[in-house]
């Protein structure tokens, strides 16, 4: 590689200038060409879900109008990666190409081959962990506890993680950005993804102002209400995180410092110590994928590798359109729809109906709201969805099952949650919610509002489970049973 030859960053999902591991990465090697290349796995994601891909694409452009402002641009390429990025260095003479590491199984397989082709091309591959506020290989005692395989559970993996400090890449004045003639292919826009255009905002400065507003008015609340839907004060990050308009380790950075605060209540400090809980917890799943990258497709617990669950079920098209007469489960999927956003402890309900009153697989459950959702990280998904099905690295002795109408009663009870999603309940008496009394129903005072009945007995599909779910333990030697717990 020739002095001052540049060195290309290729974006992903690390849509942002500031306190960004790659970019301090690449510029370690040269002045950074920003590249962005659109190949087919990406393409099928955004196609996916329309919000995803207006999300992205806004958050594309505000990258753009960033880099111009430093007096650079972004140099879009479509096609397939390797191809993409060789044709870039060999036109500009840059002399590699770093970027953020994926954490998916799919996705660390594609970093794993973009890496061989380049470095075959004589370009030297650089993959940076950006994603985390703490990095997997950040976790020393991880590996030197488990053998490198990283944490299975989560509480020994938060002990160690709040003991690290978190990184700061915030050295604007080492990033220089190259010079180039090269022409770029348009900027993404939605319908390229088959997504109508519609107004949706992003980029790093909506996230930083999201982050601000939550640690400012929200956070030192968020243990009262983080379960409650209807006073919603989460922090609404997670598409940003996801797509990286903000790095975890500002959020981890910023909420520390809030946490400072000499005049805060103890109850507000706990707050803010719970919100850190839960970025900890996004970390622990990122490397949990990372050194499990089989648990995409397989469950992280061995012993539940022959459990069988139903690919399908009468009642999941329900379940899927939100007209299960479970109303919270509807309001939390009808949210989702019409938002690409469900609130965290609804998901939880909803994803607990899909495994467990219907019995259908987590995957399943997993794919379909992949559809609608705007965030984008398989890990994190995989490892949500298996914590609630008994699968993964939950160490429960048996599957939370948790009762949906409890669960309304007590987080949302006066139906405001609901109501606002489920208008066909915004007449209806709250006692006759959830009810599954056909004769109540056929009456012709609720006709008109056309909510179905119940489609099962909560309390005997949960004991069924249950049922299943021990004759499979019975069957299994002693060592497995303990397996992972």
């Amino acid at each position: 590689m020739s002095v001052g030859a540049p060195f290309i960053f290729r974006f992903t999902r690390d849509l942002r200038l500031d306190d960004h591991a790659g970019l301090v990465a690449a510029a370690s090697h040269g002045p950074i060409l920003p590249v962005l290349v659109i190949d087919r796995a990406l393409e099928a994601s955004l196609s996916h879900s329309a919000r995803r891909a207006a999300f992205y694409c806004a958050a594309v452009h505000a990258l753009d109008a960033s880099l111009r402002e430093r007096g650079s641009r972004l140099i879009v390429r479509r096609g397939p990666l390797g191809a993409s990025l060789r044709n870039v260095a060999r036109a500009s003479g840059a002399g590699g190409v770093a970027w953020g590491a994926s954490y998916d199984g799919a996705g660390i397989q594609a970093d794993e081959r973009l890496q061989s082709d380049l470095e075959e091309a004589g370009l030297r591959a650089a993959i940076v962990h950006d994603a985390p506020a703490i990095g997997p290989e950040d976790i020393v005692q991880a590996r030197a506890a488990h053998e490198g395989a990283g944490y299975r559970a989560f509480a020994p993996y938060f002990d160690v993680w709040r003991t690290i400090e978190v990184a700061s890449y915030e050295v604007p004045l080492f990033v220089r950005f190259a010079r180039s003639d090269l022409q770029s292919e348009p900027l993404p826009a939605p319908n390229e993804f088959g997504a109508a255009e519609r107004a949706i905002e992003a980029g790093a400065g909506v996230a930083r102002d999201a982050l601000r507003s939550f640690l400012q008015d929200s956070v030192t609340q968020y243990a009262l209400t983080m379960n409650v839907p209807s006073e919603d004060r989460t922090s609404h990050l997670s598409a940003h995180l996801s797509f990286g308009t903000i790095s975890a380790r500002s959020v981890v950075r910023a909420t520390n410092a809030r946490a400072e605060d000499p005049f805060l209540l103890a109850e507000e400090r706990a707050s803010i110590k719970l919100f850190l809980r839960s970025l900890a917890q996004r970390d622990f799943f990122l490397q949990l994928s990372w050194f499990h990258p089989h648990t995409q497709s397989e469950p992280l617990q061995e012993k539940m590798a022959a459990f069988t669950f139903a690919r399908t079920h009468e009642g999941l098209d329900a379940w899927r359109g939100g007209r299960t007469g479970f109303p919270l489960v509807d309001a939390g999927i009808r949210q989702l729809h019409e938002t690409g956003w469900m609130h965290p402890h609804v998901r939880a309900v909803a994803a607990s109906f899909c495994c467990f009153d219907l019995g259908v697989d987590w995957r399943v459950g997993r794919d379909e709201w992949d559809r609608w959702a705007i965030e984008d990280d398989r890990a994190l998904a995989t490892g949500n969805w298996q914590w609630v099905a008994g699968v993964g690295a939950d160490m429960a002795q048996y599957p939370r099952i948790y009762n949906p109408e409890r669960q309304r009663r007590r987080f949302d009870p006066t139906g405001a949650y609901v109501k606002r999603f489920v208008p066909e309940l915004a007449q209806r008496p709250l006692a006759t919610w959830g009810v599954r009394d056909e004769r109540q129903l056929s009456l012709d005072v609720f006709a008109a509002a056309a909510y179905p009945s119940p489609i099962l007995d909560h309390e005997a599909a949960a004991r069924a489970f249950l049922a299943r779910y021990r004759a499979h333990l019975a069957i299994l030697p002693e060592d497995a049973r303990r397996a992972n717990r």
